[in-house]
């Protein structure tokens, strides 16, 4: 993980509509944070910007110490966890949480390290070899966090 740091950072649509106005903030290395807030004030839209969803109007975004605001979403090592997971059902727990590190070429010991590391802290050890099919909408949601992390 990395510092994330949004400076003044505004999104207009359109010529009127300003979605957010100068939001400012500072996540440090390793912190979780949560955005709570009514229906449309612009907690998704923030998300969808640092995540390169979506275009920033004005202001600064900067992961790690680097400018992002031009970054291509992919390039940025970003993940987000939906309210409507999608989790492989014909995949194991193990498995869609170690899906991206597959994709990525990531030696097997090296998945199962971590996979091991994040179903501990998911309190999702004991899942491991069920499918999405038999989990609660609870587990299935922290399957799907484990996926992003």
């Amino acid at each position: 993980m990395a510092e994330v740091i949004l400076e003044n950072i505004c999104k207009t649509y359109g010529n009127s509509f300003r979605a957010i106005d100068r939001l400012n903030l500072s996540i440090e290395d390793g912190e979780f944070l949560i955005l709570v807030g009514p229906s449309g004030c612009g907690k998704s839209t923030a998300l969808r910007m640092i995540a390169g969803l979506e275009d920033i109007t004005s202001g600064s975004l900067c992961i790690g110490g680097i400018d992002v605001v031009d970054m291509p979403p992919k390039d940025r090592d970003i993940a987000m966890v939906f309210q409507s997971y999608a989790l492989y059902p014909h995949m194991t727990v193990f498995e869609n949480i170690a899906f991206s590190m597959r994709l990525a070429g990531k030696p097997k010991a090296e998945r199962k390290k971590r996979v091991d590391e994040i179903a501990k802290t998911l309190q999702l050890t004991s899942l491991l070899d069920s499918k999405p099919a038999n989990l609660s909408g609870g587990q299935r949601q922290r399957v799907a966090m484990g996926r992003a992390m």
